[in-house]
């Protein structure tokens, strides 16, 4: 049985004030991707290309673990777009063999009522066979539970991106700030004096 799977997500957050533009930050892919996904599962394996290794999930009574390959780039606007450029399930060859999965996003940077938000919506789609302890599950069992999966997926990559990418931009700017500071020669200390 060919089974059928979708989710979508969509976001807006708030982005507080800061001396540097968002745009910056969103032209930096390799920081976007750490605040969307746990850096400890992600490497990055061409330029604008990383492997996410997901947590194991449970879909009925199989365990699977995706591994899912991403390309994410900015726009020349700070518009970040994502799209999955390979899968790969780790354990089950059969489901490997018949699974495809099709993840794309985007994140723009907008301004409203003089302040910038940070609109943006992602799609999750799943296309599997499911495997032969599975096929007489009826169909609507399955793709509610397939569903209802990919929505706890996308659910959990917003929670993250809502806490994780303000607070990284912030540190980011607090860093920008610190590295114009400390090469200003007004911020040396008197014992540092240049004369």
């Amino acid at each position: 049985m060919l089974a059928h799977f979708q989710s979508s997500q969509t976001v807006d957050i708030v982005v507080p004030e800061q001396p540097v533009p968002i745009q910056h930050y969103l032209r930096q892919p390799h920081r976007v991707i750490h605040a969307l996904v746990d850096p400890r599962r992600t490497e990055q394996i061409a330029q604008d290309t990383y492997r996410l290794k997901m947590r194991s999930r449970n879909f009925m009574v199989l365990s699977i673990q995706p591994t899912v390959d991403m390309r994410l780039w900015a726009e020349s606007d700070g518009t970040i777009r994502l799209e999955s450029v390979g899968c790969k399930i780790h354990g089950i060859d059969f489901i490997d063999q018949r699974f495809n999965l099709t993840l794309s996003g985007k994140l723009s940077p907008t301004l409203q009522d003089e302040k910038t938000h940070l609109i943006g919506r992602a799609n999750l789609q799943v296309e599997v066979d499911i495997p032969p302890p599975l096929e007489f599950t009826p169909r609507p069992i399955v793709e509610r539970t397939g569903n209802s999966l990919l929505a706890s997926v996308l659910s959990t990559i917003k929670q993250r991106l809502m806490h994780q990418l303000v607070a990284d931009y912030r540190s980011w700017v607090q860093t920008q700030s610190e590295s114009v500071h400390s090469s200003s020669p007004s911020s040396l200390a008197p014992d540092q004096s240049l004369v």
